[in-house]
């Protein structure tokens, strides 16, 4: 029988289970605080992404907070896993420059969008379609989308940095060099606020970071962000803020600001809704698929256990993102950084869903912490998540070629959604040219859709 002087009795929270986890209070918490100032770009981004479609700015980051509070909680209260949400990224930039600008909607209607969306998500959940798509993803694509997650996560750490640049030479991708600093053509496609010091940080954000972990210091990815974060004062990435608190500004701009009865009579906002339906969808089954692997939350077949309860906070904090202000909210690849801290639990997220609220309040802190202090972090994460790939048996061409796909194209392509496209439709295609191989009835849908998507 365990002690009545455990940690989980001692702190009350019993309902977390962390002794079943081997968690502790202590470790829950810093995995917590990890994945949040990995994710916390969020707060700045998305405001100022959403402010070139109109919408007042500080609103929307009070919306962003509450809504990856809400998110974040109901993924720990509903399935005790460390996962965490807030509104995406990708999705947001969809709502702003190809439903609002590109289409002239009006951003309370395109919020109306958002909000039916979450709906439709929320219907599929509570008929367990959602799960089953989820559950139809093959084993080998399951590893493989964890892997993919991990180059897509390094990728976005060091294109965040300003490490890796869109290079005119190739047309692609390359490694940042000096010419970047002094051609004024070339300054325009680094990141805003990216310097030569600013890179160099980064480089030695990633030697501390990487030391530490090596060494098995415990909190090794919290401190490096923090390390690294004193290391740019002097040099000038980022100081400190003129104040700690700061009241929020934009309190109630964007509450229920959303126009449904326009929603409604503009048929053009099906195409919209079923698109944010669409691209969510994936984007969060190849989240919790790839960082439940890496979390080894995952049973003997590769499924996810509570698959509907996390599937359902997304579809919740979608409707409360939309009500609240902001584009589609979304679970975060960035929860892989609190999962490799020792995150094992809900409690995990509602860390999160805590410090998303004092953000609200403590902004300008929050804002010190820059690019070049998470962006090494994330390329610890990505080497992590590299582990499954051991899992993939690449002498079975059915299998490999599949999983290969999934790994390339999702940070080539910068999307899961595609990443997990084209794995699905290739190991489809590669099933049934093999002869005696059974391809499960919702795979052949999924690869339907995935084809009327692309020719549409």
């Amino acid at each position: 029988m365990k002690s009545p002087s455990s940690p989980v009795e001692r702190t009350g929270i019993r309902f977390f289970a962390l002794d079943l986890s081997s968690s502790t209070p202590r470790q829950e918490i810093g995995a917590g605080v990890t994945t949040f100032l990995t994710m916390a770009y969020i707060i700045v981004v998305n405001p100022a992404t959403l402010a070139q479609a109109g919408m007042p700015a500080d609103g929307v980051m009070v919306a962003t907070c509450l809504a990856a509070a809400i998110g974040s909680a109901l993924m720990g209260i509903l399935t005790n896993y460390p996962f965490a949400l807030a509104p995406g990224m990708g999705l947001n930039a969809f709502f702003v420059f190809s439903v609002v600008i590109g289409m002239g909607i009006a951003w309370p209607t395109a919020l109306a969008a958002v909000f039916v969306s979450g709906l439709l998500f929320l219907v599929l959940t509570l008929s367990r379609v959602r799960e089953a798509v989820v559950n139809a993803i093959p084993l080998p694509l399951k590893h493989a989308i964890g892997v993919g997650i991990g180059l897509f996560i390094a990728l976005i750490g060091l294109k965040s940095a300003g490490l890796v640049v869109h290079h005119p030479g190739t047309g692609s991708l390359g490694l940042v060099d000096a010419r970047y600093f002094s051609d004024d053509t070339l300054r325009a496609l680094l990141p805003p606020g990216t310097s030569a010091a600013s890179v160099g940080l980064t480089l030695a954000g990633l030697v501390v970071t990487a030391a530490l972990v090596v060494a098995r210091v415990r909190g090794a990815l919290l401190l490096g962000i923090g390390g690294t974060t004193l290391l740019g004062l002097p040099l000038g990435v980022c100081a400190l803020p003129d104040a700690l608190v700061a009241w929020p500004a934009g309190l109630g701009q964007t509450f229920m600001a959303l126009n449904l009865s326009a929603a409604w009579s503009d048929p053009r906002l099906w195409t919209v809704v079923l698109t944010f339906a669409f691209v969510d969808l994936f984007d969060t089954a190849g989240t919790l698929v790839g960082v439940a692997g890496k979390a080894g939350l995952l049973d003997e077949d590769g499924h996810l256990p509570r698959a509907r309860g996390a599937l359902l906070a997304d579809s919740i904090a979608t409707c409360a993102g939309a009500l609240l202000g902001t584009s589609t909210t979304t679970t975060y690849v960035e929860s892989a950084a609190g999962v490799a801290e020792g995150g094992r639990t809900g409690f995990t997220g509602l860390t999160v869903a805590g410090l998303f609220l004092l953000a609200l309040f403590f902004g300008p802190l929050v804002q010190m912490v820059p690019a070049a202090a998470t962006a090494p972090v994330l390329v610890m994460v990505g080497a992590f998540m590299m582990e499954p790939i051991r899992h993939i048996d690449f002498t079975n061409p059915a299998h490999g070629i599949p999983a290969f796909m999934t790994i390339a194209v999702m940070p080539l392509a910068f999307s899961i959604t595609e990443g997990i496209a084209a794995g699905i439709l290739a190991f489809t295609f590669l099933a049934v040219l093999k002869r005696g191989e059974r391809v499960a009835p919702a795979l052949l849908v999924l690869s339907a859709l995935f084809l009327g998507r692309y020719f549409w």
